[in-house]
């Protein structure tokens, strides 16, 4: 099991943070992340001629082809984070999601998905998730993604609605990188739900299933009316744990295919079932 004191600090591992955001406020999230020891910039969308008639989807895509561009030119891995992300206030202390010593990262995400676990490797687990509210890539990675993001430009093109997080990590693993699921979430999606999820037949809100820590400040779905609204925040996390116990005992966490054909089964299910055990 990962133990939080055996590796570097993942703070220590970064050149830099990336922060994706359009109009959305950046202050507290800047304020918190850079407390913790990144050195952060904020990459605001400026909207183009044509722009209006783009997928909001295609959109947040240019937004991280944006950071993909210039985690190019940095040899030490890059932390990307959107506006609506909410880090634990004991993030400075935690250590990495990935193993600083593999040279082929692909992604490490700090928030999950829809999260699966494939294997162990030196005491991280490899896997899958969807969405980019938080993770880290290297030059290597961003490479490989900034080629996908003109696949997609291309098919189904910048009008059309692409759930192109999806795909990430099955793009990434084809071309023989690692991408990496963390023991528990950084922080928190604080966003409110997504009206295209919706239309898309997709679930419209997603929350972290479990923390490393409390939250840093409120997240954006728990006001009303600019105000903090504590049954709202504690509903939403109440919502992602449920969720998580959840895809645990529907095996979709850990699915029972996985543990069949891999010789790390028991090692699989401690980490599945010992990542829920906290409050």
């Amino acid at each position: 099991m990962q133990n939080p004191g055996t590796f570097s600090k993942l703070v220590d591992c970064l050149a830099q943070t990336f922060v994706i955001a359009y109009k959305e406020p950046t202050e507290q999230l800047t304020t918190a992340l850079t407390q913790a020891g990144c050195d952060c910039t904020v990459l605001r969308q400026v909207h183009q001629p044509g722009y209006e008639t783009y997928s909001p989807s295609f959109l947040c895509l240019l937004n991280h082809r944006s950071a993909w561009e210039l985690a190019l030119r940095s040899e030490k891995p890059t932390l990307i984070v959107e506006a609506d992300f909410v880090p634990v206030k004991n993030f400075s202390e935690l250590p990495p999601p990935f193993d600083p010593a593999d040279a082929d990262v692909g992604i490490a995400w700090l928030y999950t998905c829809a999260a699966q676990i494939y294997s162990i490797r030196s005491d991280f687990a490899q896997g899958y998730s969807t969405s980019m509210v938080a993770y880290v890539v290297t030059a290597k990675s961003a490479r490989l993604l900034i080629e996908l993001a003109a696949q997609i430009e291309k098919e189904p093109g910048p009008r059309a609605y692409s759930p192109w997080d999806s795909g990430i990590e099955y793009y990434l693993r084809d071309r023989h990188l690692h991408n990496y699921v963390p023991f528990r979430n950084y922080g928190e999606h604080g966003g409110r739900p997504n009206p295209e999820h919706g239309k898309n037949k997709l679930s419209k809100a997603h929350r972290a299933d479990v923390l490393y820590g409390k939250l840093a400040f409120a997240p954006m779905y728990a006001e009303i009316n600019g105000e903090v609204n504590r049954w709202q925040w504690l509903k939403g996390r109440v919502y992602g744990r449920i969720k998580g116990f959840g895809r645990l005992l529907l095996m979709k966490y850990l699915r029972g295919a996985v543990i069949k054909k891999s010789s790390q089964g028991g090692q699989l299910i401690r980490w599945a079932i010992a990542r829920q055990l906290t409050l």
